[in-house]
C-alpha cells in the first residue's frame, strides 16, 4: 500500500509538471506565435520599397504587436512566479490573494501573519503559496463557506500556516483516502509539493465542531541572503 501511495504521488507530481508545461506551451503557441508572425508580416522584405508614410505605419503596427507580445510573455512569467511573491514575500502575496478574493464581496476572507520576520527560500515560498492557492480554490469550489481565515506562526523550527473555514470540509482520514484514490488530483498536487518541501498537512474539525481547519507545516529554511527581509 505504501508503494502504491508513493506511485500515486509521483504520478501526480509528474502530471502537475506536465500540465504546467502544456499550459505554457499552449499560451506561447496560440497567443505569442500568431502575434510574432503578424509582426513579421509588417516587417517584410518589401518594406524598403514602400513610401515613407507606409513604412512608418507598418513599423508602428509591428511595434504595437511586439509590445502586446512582451506583455503576454510577462503575464506568463508572472503566473510562474507572482511578482508580489518574488518582490515582497509570502505574507504580501497571500494578503494580495485574500484581497482579490474578498473584493468580490461574496465571501469574508482575511489573512494575518504573526511571525514572519525573515523570508524563506524563494522556492519554499512558492511551494507554500501554490499549496495555499490549491487549498483556497478547493474550499471555494466545494465547501461553500461564509468565511476563510488564514494565519501564520512559527513552531520551533517549522513555518506553520493554518486555514480556517466554516464550510463543508474534510478530516485527515478523508484526505488520506482521496490521496490513495484515482480522483482528487488537487489534493495529490498538494501532497506532491509537500514532499518537495519536506512538509506535512493536517485536516481536522475544530473542537467546537463549528468550523474546519487545515494546518500546513514546512521546515523553516531562511533565505541565505541576509539582506532579503520582510517588507
Amino acid at each position: 500500500m505504501e508503494q502504491e501511495q508513493q506511485k500515486l504521488l509521483l504520478n501526480a507530481s509528474v502530471r502537475l509538471q506536465e500540465e504546467e508545461r502544456s499550459r505554457i506551451a499552449a499560451d506561447l503557441h496560440d497567443d505569442a506565435g500568431p502575434l510574432l508572425a503578424t509582426a513579421r508580416l509588417y516587417l517584410n522584405e518589401n518594406l524598403v520599397n514602400q513610401d515613407k508614410a507606409t513604412q512608418l505605419q507598418s513599423i508602428y503596427q509591428a511595434r504595437q504587436i511586439l509590445d502586446d507580445t512582451i506583455q503576454l510573455i510577462r503575464n506568463i512569467s508572472h503566473q510562474l512566479m507572482p511578482p508580489t511573491l518574488r518582490n515582497f514575500g509570502l505574507e504580501s502575496a497571500i494578503n494580495d490573494l485574500a484581497q482579490k478574493i474578498g473584493g468580490s464581496g461574496a465571501i469574508n476572507i482575511s489573512s494575518r501573519f504573526h511571525e514572519y520576520r525573515d523570508r524563506l527560500r524563494p522556492e519554499t515560498e512558492l511551494l507554500i503559496f501554490r499549496i495555499l492557492q490549491e487549498l483556497v480554490n478547493n474550499i471555494l469550489k466545494h465547501s461553500k463557506p461564509s468565511f476563510i481565515h488564514i494565519t501564520q506562526h512559527l513552531q520551533h523550527d517549522h513555518f506553520v500556516l493554518r486555514v480556517h473555514h466554516d464550510g463543508r470540509g474534510i478530516v485527515q482520514s478523508d484526505f488520506e483516502r482521496l490521496n490513495k484514490s484515482k480522483t482528487g488530483l488537487g489534493l495529490k498536487n498538494i501532497s506532491s509539493r509537500l514532499r518537495v518541501a519536506h512538509g506535512r498537512i493536517l485536516f481536522e474539525k475544530d473542537a467546537s465542531q463549528t468550523y474546519y481547519k487545515v494546518t500546513l507545516e514546512v521546515p523553516r529554511d531562511e533565505a541565505p541572503d541576509t539582506d532579503v527581509k520582510k517588507y
